[in-house]
């Protein structure tokens, strides 16, 4: 590893910006891994290859006490974190070595086009039925067979991005969960636990393809490991609102600016 990144004045902004995003990850269902990249590349000014990385790396701390507090609060399913994390590690795995083979501005733009289509999903995807909730399965013997396949295709792509982007794939995995119809704190626990195994296995690929700096990861982690511990009890004494549909679309917006940022930056 002969990367090496000079420490300066404004990278201690990193612990609380870990602290907010993985406060708000662990509150929807995800680890924040999302937005690590473009905060590190376009506010911080570190390379693409160590971005990634690092916010694997940052987020694993956010999945790890995130899934146990969710776990605590029976927000978990086991059988589709197992059956989506078998999915997301082969497909982390090999994002980070594809990753590897690519140059940085490329990466970049690739990660922008990849916002942009999650920006269009978030905007047109259908509205959820908030009052249809199906029993969870208790094994995977349980889980309907005509909704295997998509269940593995999509815990695939999210490892991909994980391992490609730096990224949870967390979209990728609650559009799986709700078309399942699970009730909603069950699908935020158990999106969490699917992430963290999809941040893990990207991370450990990147130890041996990618470039590490383990104090940028050691700033942003602090701070996000603080935030997951708060979110899940926080989430306790939050009722679904009925601005989800508002909200979704201001996200996707959001999502089609930042995307287009990347690819014409």
């Amino acid at each position: 590893m002969d990367y090496e990144t000079t420490i300066q004045l404004s990278h201690y902004w990193l612990p609380l910006i870990g602290f907010v995003i993985g406060l708000i990850a662990t509150m929807v269902g995800g680890n924040g891994a999302f937005f690590f990249p473009p905060a590190l590349i376009l506010l911080f000014g570190v390379s693409p290859r160590v971005a990634i990385a690092t916010s694997l790396a940052a987020v694993v701390p956010i999945g790890l006490i995130g899934s146990l507090a969710h776990y605590r609060r029976d927000n978990v399913n086991l059988p589709l974190g197992i059956l989506f994390g078998i999915a997301g590690f082969a497909g982390a795995v090999s994002g980070a070595w594809v990753s590897g083979l690519l140059d940085a501005a490329i990466i970049v733009k690739a990660f922008g086009y990849y916002v942009l289509a999650l920006g269009a999903f978030t905007f047109f995807m259908p509205k959820r039925n908030t009052h249809a909730s199906l029993p969870a399965p208790r094994h995977i013997a349980d889980i309907n067979k005509k909704q295997l396949p998509a269940i593995l295709i999509l815990g695939l792509l999210a490892g991909i991005a994980a391992g490609l982007f730096g990224t949870s794939g967390t979209l990728t995995v609650l559009a799986g969960l709700f078309m399942l119809q699970l009730p909603v704190k069950l699908i935020i626990g158990t999106s969490v636990l699917i992430v963290f195994i999809n941040a893990l296995s990207g991370f450990g690929a990147h130890l041996v393809v990618g470039e590490i700096d383990f104090r940028l990861i050691w700033l942003l982690g602090s701070g996000a490991a603080l935030g997951a511990f708060i979110g899940p009890w926080l989430l306790h004494y939050v009722k679904p609102g009925g601005k989800e549909g508002k909200i979704r679309y201001i996200f996707a917006l959001k999502l089609i600016a930042l995307g287009l940022f990347l690819v014409f930056r």
